[in-house]
């Protein structure tokens, strides 16, 4: 190899730079895709025709067959942290604050947030999945050959039912967070199950279950836009498939933890709580 070729090859530095760059790029293209995606499915829930039988089926698709998880994950979040709060409040004696603590950190970020962490993924991964089958058996290109607007029939009701349902799953996950608490501080701190439901219910005011339930529709959404955008672009086979669903699920993750970053600030500053 001549010194020239050598000198013209680029340093350890300069391909970083380039890998770097590209990932800008391939971020800045999927964003505003997506971006296009959220606009084309708003348009055509104002102004076509909409479907109740898909809304509704994509309802039990969605939130129902969730449930089991959502729960699961309140339930034994919950547990921890009053088994948490509980043995380090009772070496100050503060034992008789669990109630309080617990039910204002399920009520303003945890349940909310994990639900739509957990909950989201899974969505996420069988939309993504679902649609990514369809994209490589050429399914939507043939609605499309029909006259039909895959958006209306395949993004619409999954955006629509999963900004609904969040908010329902995150308000199940609180009840049930605190429930099982409560429970746990009674049979391991012998701690009077009334005390400890009605100090973190005297705790918790509407601002507070407002911080924490209102972002979930926005979670919801981004969710099932994140599924359906990464699901439709899905090309390669099966193979593509796979790899559309982790991508989905990755997206997904990264998108509720920033915009829960985002909107408790800005909940925060709009409630004054």
């Amino acid at each position: 190899m001549s010194a020239d070729t050598r000198e013209a090859r680029p340093g350890f530095a300069g391909r970083v730079f380039r890998g770097q760059g590209r990932r800008v790029l391939t971020f800045v293209r999927q964003a505003g895709a997506v971006s296009t995606l959220a606009f084309r499915a708003s348009r055509a829930l104002f102004t076509t025709r909409f479907e109740p039988r898909a809304f509704i089926y994509q309802m039990e698709q969605l939130g129902v067959k969730s449930f089991g998880i959502a729960a699961a994950t309140a339930i034994f979040v919950g547990i921890v942290m009053a088994i948490q709060f509980a043995y380090s409040l009772e070496r100050f004696g503060a034992k008789d604050s669990v109630g309080r603590i617990v039910g204002l950190s399920m009520t303003r970020e945890l349940a909310p947030s994990l639900t739509s962490l957990v909950v989201g993924s899974r969505i996420a991964a069988g939309i993504a999945a679902e649609l990514g089958s369809m994209a490589v058996t050429e399914q939507i290109d043939a609605i499309r050959a029909l006259g039909a607007d895959p958006i209306r029939k395949l993004v619409v009701p999954r955006v629509l039912a999963g900004t609904l349902l969040m908010p329902l799953l995150a308000c199940f996950a609180i009840v049930l967070g605190i429930g099982s608490a409560m429970i746990v501080c009674r049979v391991t701190f012998g701690i009077s199950m009334p005390f400890f439901l009605s100090t973190a219910i005297d705790t918790i005011d509407l601002s507070d279950l407002l911080s924490g339930v209102a972002k979930t529709p926005v979670f919801g959404f981004l969710v099932c836009l994140l599924g359906c955008h990464f699901g439709m672009r899905t090309r390669g086979g099966t193979e593509g498939v796979g790899r559309s669903t982790t991508t989905a699920v990755v997206a997904v993750s990264i998108a509720v933890l920033v915009a829960n970053a985002i909107l408790t600030q800005v909940l925060l500053s709009v409630l004054g709580a």
